[in-house]
């Protein structure tokens, strides 16, 4: 009798889902069918039959079908990015090679090289690319972007199964939360900002932050609901003149409100160390109009900006022309900022249709317009370029090659003008340097300096929109270490450590060849054990690493090495030479600990049975077990994670600091989630930044609120003032998050304190 129950409950079970399943895959078909692409139904109908056949009897973690899976995948992509029937077959396809035992040489016969292409490119790797220590992620992102180098849509469809994942996140343990929503705000949006894909960026960024910081968003959510009425009285009343001057013009228009994302309204908060209620530009305004012709439209962008500059005054410095100069990710759009009735500043932002489209759905728009293949679009190749550049020279550490990529796709833009005046579009921040690197590997190792708008200045010169850039070379010249330190662009640093390295790699062979020749000289060979013996000797870790300092004469070999090896008595006192780089440790190992060494906590140690998926408490008993990060300074209160170091310490970070980003988007199966159990017994260091207008007795006011009011434990005071305004810094004691929300409430009611803000 059970057993019929629990058969018939299976059917039961097995009908909704297929009725799930074929209600899910008849929508991507109408979104698919309502395409201006051609209609090759018969491919999807087979890559779907395909797909469902290999995932059968596969669930998600949240429990529905796994085939659910790449279907959404495939419906974003259709639906969303309008992308064709390669990208949709891809997109059903995307996890067949992964996760079961079909392999890419089956995808190609069946479906095809271009499709095989994709899918491998979508499929994670096993094997090193870094090394066996490093980062699986960032070996797995190398790999997709090798492919996007090829092929645009493999991370076009990598951005739609990133953002199908975010979207069911809540299914998964709050580690494997904090791991995909911060590699997701690291690499995937600002990805999709830099193919113009902003809609999902925006959708990206928001889900991340809502899983990273709960309580902030809601209350950001809260505040953008309960302000939403006064939000669009002012809109209506803002745009009523607009109106009616565009109307009068003969216009064919559409004006929309466009509200900042709760996370960008977070971001700004935390950047500005400003309140929800200080943001002035939360609410923007939208003009997409109809043009006559697509020759025309930058003209009537103008004529609408001029017409609405009669009604409104302009900002001078906030116009932005990106209608005659689109950014890089193809965004094109005329912006002005515009003072309202309400002594309000508000952007508004003037597009064509076209213009609307293409910064919504980015380069998949911009193929529909140039009526061509992926290929034709030049400012895309000459950011694929940049990027196969990068690849070309990987760098050995998983971080530091994550971060050059970063590099390329978060900066903003300025124009650059070359002497014969062709324009260079370059990153907003950049120097000379990074320009030279920008005109040619050759100019760029070979530059000496630069001379801007005809002026010589240094190569660490900034840049600025509208100048025009000379570099000077010299064959004499060579790639300096130094300059590392200012450039500023992914091209001009991969360049840069590609050409030191070489540079390194001819200093440890000369090395090698002189620590080779001194060993012959004293009839001994060059064995393994007899360079690590030389590598302990000089306290040095690697074998290059000796090389190395052999080959630049930091390390000078002489009799003492040779009776040293043969276990000769030796004083080395003297002439041990050195460099700090090359990782020596300041101390002998047989130094004996000294008694603070002794008596300090040891550090908890992360064992084989320690389950990642729950939640760490910290309490008071195992604070002084932890490694409290220095980059960021969590305390009690914070939203935090954990991260297991190499040695299997726990290092607490805050979820929104950079290193912590940087560590999810690299290490995401060492990351856990953490909870604080602490009960006010332990302080922690805090600071507080002020400033405001000086005037007697100030000080006075605010170290009486801190001591006599708020009873806090004031460890350090500074204050400087000049022409009437005042600096200070104060260091103090709290116990928690609390604490500093408090202080820095209680300091705002004091008179002339105009900025208050805690130093992280």
């Amino acid at each position: 009798m059970d057993e019929n129950l629990q058969s018939l409950k299976d059917a039961e079970r097995e009908a909704a889902d297929n009725e799930m399943v074929n209600a899910a895959y008849d929508q991507l078909l109408a979104s698919y069918l309502s395409s201006p692409h051609r209609k090759k139904v018969d491919i999807i109908n087979k890559a779907f039959n395909f797909a469902r056949q290999a995932h059968k009897g596969v669930r998600r973690l949240s429990g529905e079908p796994y085939i659910m899976h790449p279907i959404s995948v495939a419906l974003i992509a259709s639906a969303e990015m309008g992308l064709g029937s390669t990208s949709i077959c891809s997109a059903l396809l995307h996890d067949v090679v992964e996760d079961t035992d079909y392999t890419v040489e089956d995808i190609e016969t069946i479906f095809g090289s271009k499709v095989a292409q994709i899918v491998d490119g979508l499929t994670k790797i096993s094997g090193g690319i870094f090394g066996d220590q490093a980062s699986a992620q960032a070996e797995n992102f190398k790999k997709l972007l090798l492919t996007m180098s090829d092929d645009i849509r493999v991370i076009l469809i990598k951005i739609c199964d990133r953002l199908h994942n975010m979207r069911t996140l809540s299914s998964q343990p709050a580690n494997k939360q904090y791991k995909i929503a911060g590699e997701t705000l690291y690499i995937y949006a600002p990805l999709a900002n830099r193919l113009g894909l902003n809609k999902i960026k925006n959708e990206l960024e928001n889900l991340s932050f809502s899983y990273e910081h709960p309580m902030e968003y809601e209350s950001i959510r809260t505040k953008l609901a309960n302000t939403e009425e006064k939000r669009n009285i002012l809109f209506a009343q803002f745009t009523a003149p607009i109106r009616a001057a565009l109307d009068k013009m003969g216009m064919r228009y559409e004006i929309r409100a466009r509200v900042k994302t709760p996370y960008s309204i977070w971001s700004k908060m935390q950047n500005k160390h400003v309140t929800f209620d200080e943001i002035y530009d939360i609410l923007a305004v939208r003009i997409i109009f109809t043009p006559e012709s697509r020759e025309t439209e930058i003209d009537e962008c103008f004529k609408i900006y001029v017409a609405i500059n009669k009604l409104y005054k302009s900002h001078p410095d906030r116009v932005r022309d990106w209608a005659n100069h689109p950014k890089a990710n193809g965004y094109q759009a005329l912006h002005v900022t515009l003072m309202s009735q309400t002594g309000q500043w508000i952007e508004v932002q003037i597009r064509s249709e076209r213009m609307n489209e293409i910064a919504e759905q980015g380069f998949a728009a911009h193929w529909k317009y140039k009526e061509g293949e992926v290929g034709e679009d030049t400012e895309l190749n000459d950011w694929l370029h940049t990027i196969k550049e990068i690849l070309d020279d990987p760098q050995p550490d998983a971080m530091d090659f994550l971060d050059t990529i970063k590099l390329n796709l978060f900066a903003s833009e300025i124009f650059v003008f070359t002497p014969k005046g062709e324009i260079r579009t370059m990153p907003s921040g950049c120097t000379a340097l990074d320009f030279a690197f920008q005109i040619h590997t050759f100019v760029g190792s070979h530059c000496i300096g630069a001379k801007v708008n005809h002026k010589l200045v240094p190569l660490s010169h900034r840049l600025q929109s509208g100048d025009q850039v000379e570099i000077l070379t010299s064959k004499a010249q060579h790639v300096n270490p130094s300059w590392v330190n200012f450039a500023t662009t992914a091209k001009a640093k991969g360049k840069i450590q590609a050409l030191l390295r070489q540079q390194m790699r001819e200093v440890q062979k000369h090395g090698e060849d002189t620590l080779k020749a001194f060993l012959e000289q004293h009839d001994m060979e060059m064995s393994t054990s007899t360079v690590n013996r030389l590598c302990s000797i000089h306290d040095i870790k690697k074998p290059d690493q000796l090389f190395h300092a052999i080959g630049n004469k930091t390390i000078i070999l002489g009799d003492k090495d040779i009776d040293e090896l043969l276990g000769r008595k030796s004083d080395k006192k003297g002439w041990l030479k050195y460099v700090p780089f090359l990782g020596t440790t300041g101390r002998q190992e047989d130094t004996p600990p000294s008694d603070e060494e002794e008596t300090t906590p040891r550090l908890i140690v992360v064992g084989k049975d320690f389950n990642r998926k729950k939640p760490f408490y910290v309490d008071d008993d195992n604070l002084s077990r932890l490694i409290f990060a220095s980059c960021c300074h969590p305390i009690p209160g914070d939203d935090a994670l954990g991260y297991i170091d190499n040695k299997n310490h726990i290092e607490l970070h805050r979820r929104e600091c950079s290193v912590a980003n940087r560590l999810k988007s690299s290490f995401g199966n060492r990351i856990i989630d953490v909870k604080w159990n602490t009960h006010r017994r332990t302080q922690f260091d805090a600071t507080i930044q002020l400033g405001g207008i000086d005037r007697i007795g100030l000080l006075n006011e605010v170290t009486g609120v801190l001591s006599q009011q708020l009873n806090m434990n004031i460890q350090k005071i500074t204050i400087t003032t000049k022409d009437g305004v005042f600096e200070g810094m104060i260091e103090l004691k709290v116990y928690d998050r609390k604490d500093i929300k408090v202080i820095i409430e209680a300091l705002k009611n004091i008179k002339d304190l105009e900025e208050i803000k805690e130093i992280k």
